[in-house]
């Protein structure tokens, strides 16, 4: 299986997602924000956390112009797999290939904690290694990550059950809870929440594992299939 990590001015996550990645068994190639196509072959995309262009203008609103997204978008729109963490969900946001936005915490403040949170569904790819409502923490670490959608885009995210992960306490004041989300096609999640800062005993806990462990097992699968 093969993964790419894009990298941006400001990444600073993108080395634990490859090395998180690699560990989930999957061959990582990370690619610069200026290239204008993706590995031949690439089944995962990732876009990591960090600062894209310094949060300038607007969290991921300069990356999702950036020359390497129009391969990203053509790689969700055939149906391959892609994950945002933090800046990288903003950045999936600013780009459209997800629903919503991304404002300010609700208290206005930056948050740098472990999270308890709720997998509030199974029936994806990437939360295959977990059970629905099962209780997991994972590392926050965030100025604008309240996630706010219309009522109408609420309501389909709760009907299809694209809502991956929701808070099981207020940490930044997101709408219905919500810490990550699925696109319409399951194949794509984007979440605050860092499972790779926690893809090791040795760093304290190794939920995030379990969630790259299960998206590699599932995607053998399809491929042993196809």
């Amino acid at each position: 299986m093969r993964a790419a990590v894009v990298v941006f001015p400001g990444s600073n996550c993108d080395r634990d997602l490859a090395v998180a990645l690699r560990a989930a068994g999957f061959d990582v190639t990370p690619i610069w924000h200026k290239e204008t196509d993706l590995p031949p072959g690439t089944d995962l995309v990732g876009v990591p956390g960090g600062f894209s262009f310094g949060d300038y203008l607007r969290c991921g609103a300069i990356a999702a112009r950036a020359p390497i997204v129009p391969a990203l978008a053509a790689h969700v729109k055939s149906g391959g797999y892609a994950i945002g963490i933090c800046n990288g969900f903003q950045i999936l946001l600013e780009t459209g290939l997800l629903p919503g936005a991304l404002m300010r915490n609700a208290r206005l403040k930056f948050i740098c904690r472990d999270a308890p949170l709720q997998v509030a569904t199974a029936q994806c790819a990437f939360t295959s290694a977990f059970a629905a409502g099962e209780a997991i923490s994972l590392p926050v670490a965030h100025h604008d990550g309240n996630y706010r959608a219309d009522p109408e885009t609420l309501t389909a995210l709760r009907a299809e059950d694209r809502i991956a992960f929701a808070y099981a306490e207020d940490v930044n004041g997101s709408a219905e809870g919500i810490a990550g989300i699925l696109s319409a096609n399951r194949r794509v999640l984007g979440l605050m929440p860092h499972p790779e800062r926690a893809a090791d005993p040795a760093l304290g806990g190794a939920d995030g594992a379990r969630l790259f462990a299960g998206l590699a097992s599932e995607l053998a699968a399809e491929t042993a299939t196809a």
